[in-house]
């Protein structure tokens, strides 16, 4: 078969155009503020991954245009040969000391992160154990490794146990795991894994794209929030959620920084991230440190909006943080609502299988702490007359 014909028998997408449900793809035409203009019309974001609001702050920006002045707009080389700035290793370290780390690697995307960094350090005769419900970045990660795959059923620790003592002959064992769950909400039992390792001689990363800056003493991540820090081999972290910009970090002892510095494909292979984006995470982390009460209005929202969608008799599974989803079932369901919430002015992400089990199909609202209680108690009402006349509650 010829790839042409392969993708014209994909007929998913076309279907759901022609039903006038297609949810994916779409252009917003302003910044990435709680409100976003969408076909020239105003609606309320509840579907970014901007948890402190600092994609529009006029500081992160500055600095940006700060930075393209100073070193242009692209490094033009990977950091392994002419790409490093001195703008890069400022970051490493700011990054380094803020999740008490000795040392961080870069990376130009988050994903780039768990796939140059598990391919890299699973070798032959090893194996990489991973939550079922990890994110994506991190099954490819586990693919491309020389080592074996495991995977464990989504927080059961008794699985991961069974797995963990079923693997004597193994040179190195590494378990892998989201801080929080990004479709799910929940987070992972950190002091029981890191407890199952030290029982079985594994290392533990964890992968904290979603915990940057939202749980933590200072919003520096799971293990920092349970008191595990020393115990975890390496934390993982994107800037594309809390802290505004494009890019990921792995923060570890010096000796692993190193080591993956001369062997990981996708640090070596790719460009470096662009100076301003580097300029971005430096000031939004700055911002960060300085403003805890952004945190504390993030969790203020995140108790509101649970609290209202439980009371208005929406099921949403396990969450307890600002990931927050409306579990529907079925997949054209889940279109149909994100389609009249849109219609309602409100914008949230459709979530379909693959990408969850079938049968947990669910609409993905997350918060920022830029959303006011105006903002929250709006989205509420909406989302319940909408999921009244489509019958999804009562």
């Amino acid at each position: 078969m010829r790839i042409r014909d392969r993708a014209k028998n994909f007929t998913a997408a076309r279907e759901i155009r022609e039903l006038g449900y297609y949810p994916y793809f779409r252009p917003i035409e302003s910044d990435q503020d709680t409100i976003v203009e969408l076909h020239g019309k105003k609606v309320l974001m509840l579907g970014s991954n901007n948890y402190l609001g600092l994609t529009n702050h006029p500081e992160v920006k500055a600095a940006a245009i700060e930075a393209i002045g100073l070193y242009g707009t692209g490094c033009a080389g990977s950091p392994f040969l002419n790409g490093t700035l001195r703008i890069h290793l400022q970051l490493a370290d700011k990054l380094a000391e803020f999740v008490n780390k000795e040392a961080v690697l870069l990376y130009s995307t988050g994903f780039q992160v768990n796939q140059g960094v598990i391919s890299t350090v699973v070798w032959k005769d090893s194996v990489v154990i991973a939550d079922k419900y990890d994110h994506a970045s991190i099954v490819d990660g586990c693919r491309l490794a020389f080592g074996k795959y495991l995977k464990y059923d989504h927080n059961d620790m008794a699985d991961l146990e069974r797995i963990l003592a079923n693997l004597p002959d193994a040179k190195a064992k590494l378990i892998v795991v989201d801080g929080i769950f990004s479709m799910e909400g929940d987070i992972a039992k950190l002091p029981e894994i890191v407890a199952l390792a030290e029982r079985f001689d594994a290392d533990v990363m964890v992968d904290d794209a979603h915990s940057i800056g939202v749980i933590g003493p200072k919003g520096d991540g799971t293990a920092a929030h349970f008191g595990l820090t020393d115990k975890v081999s390496m934390i993982m972290g994107t800037f594309s959620k809390s802290l505004a910009s494009i890019g990921g970090f792995v923060a570890s002892d010096a000796y692993t920084i190193d080591y993956l510095k001369h062997h990981s494909r996708s640090l070596i292979f790719s460009a470096s991230m662009p100076p301003a984006s580097a300029a971005s995470v430096l000031k939004a982390l700055e911002i960060l440190l300085r403003e805890p009460e952004r945190r504390q209005k993030l969790w203020d929202n995140t108790h509101r909006m649970i609290n209202g969608l439980r009371q208005s008799g929406f099921d949403l599974g396990l969450t307890e943080t600002p990931i927050i989803p409306v579990i529907v079932g079925d997949d054209l369901k889940v279109f149909a609502f994100c389609k009249r919430l849109q219609d309602e002015g409100i914008f949230v992400n459709p979530i379909v299988s693959p990408a969850v089990q079938a049968g947990m199909q669910l609409i993905r609202i997350s918060l920022m702490s830029t959303h006011s209680f105006d903002q929250v108690d709006f989205a509420l009402e909406t989302l319940a007359k909408v999921g009244k006349e489509l019958e999804l509650i009562s």
